[in-house]
């Protein structure tokens, strides 16, 4: 999980995503893009340009067509770049988002487990996301973290708490 932000979907709580992308992903170049795959949601096809060169992103949406609730088609949209048709798919953070659902009581729907303050359901994401990232070894008895060269160990909850942040 690189980042995620908490409101209502619109254009600010887009930009705020886009600002955490930014400062935790390394910078694309034309030669090395991102790929960023998105529902139909256009604040994504305007905010993307206020932090990458278009040249540095591949980006493709996926639109569901629904009818009565249910899925009936899906269409991929290339908007920049040139991502494989075939891999534009959103299935990913679908994934993560239902492993959130799953883990973190106050995301789960029709609960009666709920933040009374915006403030504590960002701390509880935030601490679910440390425990994915540097706790639950995904493959090959590695983390995300690990993966990424963030961290040279699997974190313990002792570690966690007993960490001495030096400034």
């Amino acid at each position: 999980m690189v980042a995620y932000e908490v409101g209502k979907q619109g254009r600010e709580t887009c930009r705020k995503l886009f600002e955490n992308v930014f400062e935790r992903v390394k910078l694309p170049f034309p030669d090395n893009k991102i790929e960023i795959f998105s529902d139909g949601n256009d604040d994504y096809t305007n905010t993307i340009p206020e932090y990458y060169a278009v040249t540095c992103v591949d980006y493709g949406q996926l639109i569901k067509i629904r009818e009565g609730g249910k899925i009936v088609d899906k269409i991929k949209v290339i908007v920049y770049g040139t991502p494989k048709y075939e891999e534009i798919e959103t299935t990913d953070i679908e994934n993560m988002n239902s492993i959130c659902r799953e883990r973190i009581g106050r995301l789960v729907r029709k609960t009666k487990c709920f933040s009374k303050k915006k403030t504590r359901l960002i701390d509880a994401i935030e601490l679910y996301q440390f425990y994915w990232n540097f706790m639950d070894i995904l493959h090959n008895n590695q983390t995300p973290a690990m993966i990424e060269s963030l961290s040279n160990h699997i974190w313990s909850w002792d570690n966690f708490f007993n960490f001495n942040y030096a400034v």
